[in-house]
């Protein structure tokens, strides 16, 4: 009995001794374990770099830019944002005091080169291997008004750029290089892109060529941010900076699912939140570019808008499911498909349709002449519709773009087509319409009124909805804008501060 005691002991003592050991030794082998999963991470962020670099190009911009060359010295000297007369001008006219009669200063414009750079990357097309010639990819907003375009490698070779095609509406350009071999990149599918995932930017971030920065994706689909006239843009924590734009976002098999194209930054500079033009849409785009020179995007002929608790309740339908048709123009394909007013749109082509955004992208994808189907509900009934997709005006590429507000001021305005200018009785021409004026709002008691046409925010032209849109967000830190308007056949200048 005490034998067997004994034994029991001996073995309880060998099981502890055996326990300690394993409890005090864990934390080492799981520390080491961390680390070489660390290590790991590391290489592949590593093995990305390595294998894209060579892909991506700084863009360098010469333009020109017209400057006032005034000669009017004034009291509060040159470095005072008075010390311009064209300050006055705005605010008081030509006869503003300090100038007698007739004897205003004239401010001749003279030209400055001015140097813009970017970042793009070369990508893989049947063309560009067949031609000896290799075409990149990069944003619009980096070439536009471009005079000459230098494109530099990460190993030291140059060539200058001619620009194969640009679509100001998604923010796209393509741009073509005498050189058939040279490395590109490939695109993955972005609509397999998960929320989570690890992603890499590569760019030129403020002239640092070849800057790798990382993190994850933080959001997809976000539309209606006030950048582009179509948006889809994923949405990144990787850091983004001026330079950074054009430049590609790949996954960690150093695929592109991405243009860094901008950032939400209340500085200039990065803030955490970072938007990428996704890799299908701007493949669509490019390729569209290089066979065309333009984009050619499908047209329904309606204005729509994103279903409310209130409108749903209004129209017997269930809260985010489908998008209304508020208006449906004269003799365009929604108006002999018989669409009408009121119509919610429920799928296109056999998916469920629940945002404005990613519907006119889709619409917008579909060539000209394709028959789709459409499924609405109509007084609570479900329908099916077919309708031949038409092709979208010139005069309407813009005019498509919902309703942009900007809650800070109390104002909504919608691009100025033709038929939108018919609507509001006004010119049609440059500027946006004032569809909306909060009241008791900034706007309303600044002198801003419905079926206004703004002209020019801080002395910058506009004419889109979603560059009235960038342009106040551009002034929100000052909390100050200059607004040139026309209302009837009088424009003036209005100051909004809020």
């Amino acid at each position: 009995m005490r034998n067997n005691k004994k034994l029991n002991m001996k073995r309880n003592l060998i099981f502890l001794n055996l326990f300690l050991i394993w409890f005090f030794t864990m934390p080492a082998h799981a520390a080491e374990g961390g680390v070489e999963n660390l290590r790991k991470t590391s290489k592949a962020f590593a093995s990305v770099a390595r294998e894209v670099s060579p892909s991506v190009v700084f863009i360098q911009v010469e333009s020109k830019v017209a400057v006032n060359n005034s000669q009017f010295n004034s009291p509060f000297g040159p470095g005072s944002p008075f010390g311009n007369d064209e300050f006055f001008k705005h605010f008081f006219g030509d006869q503003f005091p300090g100038f007698p009669k007739g004897q205003q200063p004239e401010s001749p414009q003279k030209e400055r080169r001015a140097i813009g750079q970017g970042s793009g990357f070369v990508f893989t097309t049947k063309a560009g291997k067949s031609s000896g010639k290799s075409y990149i990819l990069t944003n619009n907003h980096v070439i536009e008004n471009a005079e000459k375009i230098t494109v530099k490698f990460q190993n030291g070779r140059e060539f200058e750029a001619n620009v194969k095609g640009r679509d100001p509406q998604s923010d796209v350009a393509v741009l073509e290089i005498e050189s058939g071999k040279l490395p590109a990149l490939t695109f993955s599918d972005s609509t397999q892109l998960e929320v989570g995932e690890w992603v890499v930017a590569i760019g030129n971030p403020f002239g640092l060529s070849h800057t790798l920065t990382v993190g994850v994706v933080s959001a997809k689909g976000r539309t209606s941010v006030g950048i582009n006239a179509y948006e889809d843009f994923i949405q990144t924590d990787a850091a983004i900076n001026p330079g950074n734009s054009g430049g590609p976002l790949v996954n960690l098999d150093g695929k592109v699912v991405g243009i860094n194209t901008a950032i939400f930054s209340r500085s200039g500079g990065y803030m955490g939140v970072s938007f990428a033009i996704p890799s299908n849409l701007a493949q669509q785009i490019a390729y569209q570019l290089i066979k065309k020179g333009e984009v050619t995007r499908g047209f329904l002929g309606i204005i729509i808008q994103q279903i409310t608790p209130e409108l749903a309740e209004s129209f017997n339908v269930k809260p985010g499911r489908g998008i209304i048709i508020s208006q449906v123009n004269d003799k365009s394909p929604a108006k002999k498909a018989g669409l009408r007013q009121g119509d919610v749109i429920v799928e296109f082509r056999g998916k469920p349709v629940k945002e404005v955004g990613n519907f006119r992208n889709q619409v917008a994808l579909v060539p000209p002449g394709s028959r789709e189907k459409l499924v609405i509900l109509r007084n609570g009934k479900r329908k099916i519709v077919n309708i031949t997709i038409g092709k979208l005006p010139e005069e309407d590429k813009l005019a498509a773009v919902e309703p942009q507000s900007t809650e800070e001021i109390g104002l909504t305005v919608q691009t100025l087509s033709s038929q939108i200018a018919k609507q509001f009785n006004v010119k049609p021409g440059k500027g946006v319409v004032v569809t909306q004026v909060q009241p008791n709002s900034i706007a309303a008691m600044g002198g801003i009124k419905t079926g206004m046409v703004i002209l020019e925010v801080n002395q910058k032209p506009i004419n889109s909805a979603a560059e009235f849109k960038r342009e106040i967000k551009k002034s929100s830190a000052k909390k100050r804008a200059l607004f040139l308007t026309r209302n009837g056949n009088i424009q003036q200048f209005i100051v909004l501060s809020w």
